[in-house]
């Protein structure tokens, strides 16, 4: 049963001037900045603010000498805030889309290797059925997508929640974990050669995620746990297009999905070292807020991406190719 006293606050106090300078206030950090956003005075914004803390009756920013700064309530009323607008933003494009025929915008977040597999399939398969339809797909970490999903900037997300205190605000659909292999380019001398262990691998130069990743983590818990020291020559980077130039370039390894450079391995440019690595990743999926109806153009995306990651997928070409 719902608190009056909590109906009351947010239907003679909370209105959506309050709504829009919170949101400013998280992101500028200076009522005179946020005011100048929110399209309001100075003071007509420390009015809206003195307001929503009296009636609450706790203290949501801290004014410092150069600007304010949220405390743990105001954090909490800027990040719903920031989902209410964007709550309202959808409601209007929900409207122009059933004017005028399915059409509107749908916001994707993912992690890398469904960016590239997944995600481009489901598109073109959502395009061939509506074709009006406005993609944005952004790529991340999992805790990066799931806090813009949180705040209402993305629709949907294929990744992981990998924080379990927040995991009952989201619907999550399994689609598959993530084996990794050591991947070179075709004719590296290792591919020849036979009792491959750890220890040689750690003198080789590899190329890994920045720190904070899972794969990174995993990988130096792997040296870790053998008595191993980390590889002492490494590039740090998540972009695709770097790792893969690098591998074709030098004798460098990189632990990445077999998925994720199938193109590379079917054609013959890179190939799969002749090592069980045994690192997996947790399953990642499709990643939804509870308690909240998608825009129908956002549905039509979660059809495509249902479909699509349940189609048998073709399986890479990973013969072990030995130098010659």
């Amino acid at each position: 049963m719902s608190d009056p006293r909590s109906d009351r606050f947010v239907r003679a106090y909370l209105k959506t001037r309050h709504l829009v300078l919170l949101v400013e206030l998280g992101r500028h950090g200076s009522i005179m900045q946020a005011a100048q956003a929110a399209n309001l005075t100075q003071p007509a914004a420390s009015k809206l603010l003195g307001e929503l803390e009296h009636a609450l009756g706790v203290t949501l920013f801290e004014r410092l000498p150069r600007g304010v700064e949220p405390t743990w309530y105001g954090k909490v009323l800027i990040r719903r805030a920031g989902a209410s607008l964007a709550e309202m933003d959808a409601a209007y494009q929900e409207v122009m889309e059933l004017m005028s025929g399915l059409r509107g915008r749908v916001a994707v977040g993912a992690i890398l290797t469904p960016s590239t597999t997944l995600v481009p399939a489901a598109v073109t398969l959502l395009k061939t059925r509506h074709a009006r339809l406005n993609v944005s797909i952004e790529v991340g970490s999992s805790k990066q997508l799931v806090e813009r999903l949180r705040a209402g900037d993305l629709d949907i997300v294929i990744g992981r929640v990998v924080d379990g205190s927040i995991a009952d605000e989201f619907h999550f659909e399994p689609i598959t974990d993530e084996p990794h292999s050591l991947i070179v380019r075709a004719g590296h001398p290792l591919l020849g050669a036979r009792g491959l262990d750890l220890a040689e691998l750690a003198q080789q130069a590899w190329i890994v995620p920045p720190a904070g990743s899972m794969v990174r983590d995993r990988m130096a818990s792997l040296f870790l746990t053998q008595g191993l020291e980390q590889p002492a020559e490494t590039v740090s980077t998540a972009e695709l297009p770097v790792v893969t130039t690098l591998l074709l370039g030098s004798d460098m390894v990189a632990p990445m999905s077999v998925e994720l450079v199938k193109p590379y391995l079917d054609s013959g440019l890179l190939a799969v070292l002749p090592y069980e690595l045994n690192l997996r990743m947790d399953v990642y999926g499709i990643i939804t807020r509870r308690h909240h109806q998608l825009s129908p153009a956002a549905e039509a995306m979660l059809g495509a991406l249902r479909e699509t990651a349940t189609r048998p997928k073709p399986t890479a070409r990973v013969t072990y190719i030995k130098s010659v």
